[in-house]
């Protein structure tokens, strides 16, 4: 049976459906948390220039802030607590996009349309963005960050313990088995138009 376009959902139907609302105050609790990771950024790239300038309770922060053991004295910035230092605040920006891409996405496929079509600063990924390429997407998302974080850890790994740095390696490991998996299962699940076309034509 067709039904009109426009006609109204029955009631249960409609409560139902408008309890997608509910995840507003979700994304809405998002947006607070990237407002204090903009905060943290600031704070640390202040902190950073400060102890360019010989602060020294500046750079006694950012030595804690990277890792540093209590007891190592370093009374200048050197190129290793800069180089660590940086890496932290790309680790910063980089979940920023993490949160801006689950915010917007994420209100987008599961909440309500924003009919952001054409808009000049549309994010090219949002033209096509669902559920599943939203899955894909964190998980590339995810395995940067965890890289960033790997690599903080490698250039500082005399602070670390080896079990620490073989558990970091085994988790980078599994996130990116994982995002794997999930671009596999998407791929068979949802295959490409051309390659759908080739497997029909050859039926």
């Amino acid at each position: 049976m067709s039904h009109p376009e426009n006609a109204p959902l029955r009631p249960l139907p409609a409560i139902i459906f408008a309890s997608r609302w509910l995840q507003l105050p979700l994304y809405l609790g998002l947006i607070v948390a990237q407002l204090v990771y903009v905060w943290h950024f600031l704070v640390e790239l202040l902190h950073l220039v400060e102890a360019a300038f010989g602060n020294q309770e500046a750079l006694r922060i950012l030595v804690t802030s990277v890792g540093y053991s209590p007891d190592v004295q370093i009374t200048s910035l050197n190129e290793t607590v800069i180089m660590l230092v940086v890496l932290g605040l790309i680790d910063v920006v980089m979940i920023s996009n993490l949160l801006i891409m689950v915010i917007v996405g994420g209100y987008e496929t599961f909440v309500s349309r924003m009919h952001l079509y054409r808009h000049p600063d549309q994010p090219e990924w949002l033209g096509h963005v669902n559920a599943s390429v939203l899955k894909v997407k964190l998980g590339l998302s995810i395995i940067g960050i965890s890289s960033i974080h790997l690599l903080k850890t490698f250039i500082n790994a005399a602070n670390y313990s080896e079990k620490v740095l073989m558990w970091q390696t085994i988790i980078h490991v599994v996130f990116l088995l994982s995002a794997i998996a999930i671009a596999w299962t998407d791929r068979i699940l949802h295959p490409p138009a051309g390659h759908a076309n080739g497997h029909k034509d050859e039926h």
